[in-house]
């Protein structure tokens, strides 16, 4: 058995629709809310709902590793909170790494991507997936449930 899917790599920011735009420049905003001492890894999120709404996550470390939360999860955390009628249609990720340049995409982690495929099935949704780094390609990815083939479930 295969697993292959497709997605769009676009080389610069300016290439995107304006409203993808707004994402990623709320996303690499959210960055700068990051609590990451020990990775050096500032992760954002900015999500667009069903309704119009934008929420941001930040990544949140703590010393005791299993503690982090990831800024996708923080991110989720939020809409089930403040719009818990709402779903996500598109998402931005993006990051700064204090130790490198930020030149590349990065994905979500394994338990952010059961998360946001957890969110799809409640929702009977998609989330469109944007991966910005701060210079250099953007990856969109068309259903968030393409980055996880196998999930884990009951």
């Amino acid at each position: 058995m295969k697993f292959e899917f497709e997605y769009e790599v676009y080389d610069s920011i300016i290439e995107l629709a304006a409203a993808d735009q707004e994402l990623v420049n709320k996303a690499f905003n959210a960055t700068w809310l990051s609590y990451s001492p020990y990775s050096k890894l500032k992760v954002g999120a900015c999500a667009m709902t069903n309704m119009g709404h934008t929420i941001i996550g930040s990544n949140q470390e703590n010393g005791s590793y299993s503690v982090t939360i990831c800024a996708e999860r923080v991110l989720l955390s939020t809409l089930s909170t403040q719009y818990p009628d709402e779903y996500i249609t598109t998402l931005a990720i993006t990051y700064l790494d204090l130790n490198d340049n930020s030149n590349h995409p990065i994905t979500p982690c394994g338990v952010c991507r059961q998360a946001m495929l957890e969110h799809e099935i409640k929702n009977e949704c998609s989330i469109r997936i944007i991966l910005a780094s701060q210079n250099g390609q953007i990856y969109i990815i068309e259903k968030g449930r393409d980055l996880l083939p196998l999930p884990f479930s009951i």
